[in-house]
């Protein structure tokens, strides 16, 4: 097979994969720094129940009514786990752990008793996603790129995960100043009248769609690895929020890039004939990323310390 070939046909998975990374990332850095990763993790499993509702109200796998499902989880899981915290008066980590279980557990049970054998729609497709059959049929070539009918064969997830993530950076470049300010010092942000809880609300929403529309393609074990190792790896690179962002893109990148290789051909390259989950592969990049990080980040020791605003 030719590299003209190969490309295309290769491509768009990859850049699914790459947008979907960046997507989780970049709100991601926000909840590491509010030392609220684990609503990340929380999120892109309270989306299950979620999405499995709107499937079965709609009766059909279509992005908006996961969207909105996965939003309405995500706003409840947030209710809960504040209900919790105050009413229980234990840790938010407890209250996070005790929320997202129980709603991801729930979710489980409706996938499984619900009727979705005429779609694609199960706890494997929820947890490792589908990203290596995510290729592009129509493509013969470069000039496919230039084929309107063979532009229509193209994987909607493409283009669904490309509108998020610009979506995405739109509004953290817009909201950038307020929410830079909530995030480092929420009494001062109160005090000069910012709607700190509608920042974090949108915070968490914006979330929870990065975690919904990568759902689909690439399952649960990406989401909840791009929303901590990347941002978690910046952090330990740089004290400055600007170039923490540009940092965890940048890794965020060269996970999903090199981890997506290594599925496919790390196996060939070691002498065996078949390749690994490319959700898997991603993850274990993004970690080992982090782990680099931790050993070698010129911040490492300077964690607590606080970052220039």
């Amino acid at each position: 097979m030719s590299g003209a070939e190969f490309v295309p046909l290769s491509l768009p998975p990859l850049l699914i994969g790459t947008f979907a990374a960046l997507a989780c990332a970049i709100p991601g850095n926000f909840l590491v720094l509010r030392k609220q990763a684990l609503i990340g993790d929380a999120i892109s499993h309270v989306v299950l129940p979620g999405i499995v509702i709107g499937f079965l109200i709609t009766g059909t796998v279509s992005t908006w009514p996961m969207m909105l499902g996965a939003a309405g989880a995500a706003i409840l899981a947030v209710v809960l786990i504040e209900t919790i915290r105050r009413l229980g008066r234990i840790e938010p980590g407890a209250a996070m752990g005790v929320v997202f279980t129980t709603l991801f557990a729930a979710g489980v049970l409706l996938l499984e008793q619900s009727d979705t054998s005429t779609v694609h729609l199960d706890v494997e497709h929820a947890l490792y996603g589908n990203l290596e059959s995510l290729i592009w049929l129509d493509a013969m070539g470069w000039e496919s790129l230039l084929d309107t009918q063979a532009l229509a064969g193209l994987p909607p997830e493409l283009p669904r995960m490309a509108i998020v993530f610009l979506a995405i950076t739109v509004l953290t470049i817009a909201f950038w100043r307020p929410l830079k300010i909530a995030t480092f010092d929420e009494g001062f942000a109160r005090a000069i009248g910012l709607p700190v809880t509608a920042l974090s609300m949108g915070l968490v929403i914006a979330a929870a769609i990065a975690a919904v529309a990568a759902f689909d393609a690439v399952g649960s074990i990406i989401v909840i690895a791009m929303f901590i190792c990347p941002p978690a790896a910046a952090r330990l690179m740089t004290n400055r929020l600007e170039h923490q962002l540009l940092w965890s893109a940048g890794f965020a990148i060269l996970s999903a890039v090199l981890g997506y290789v290594l599925a496919g051909y790390g196996p060939l390259w070691l002498g065996f004939n078949n390749s690994v989950s490319a959700a898997g592969m991603i993850a274990t990049v993004s970690g080992m990323i982090l782990a680099v990080a931790a050993l070698i980040g010129p911040c490492r020791s300077r964690t607590g310390a606080a970052q220039e605003i």
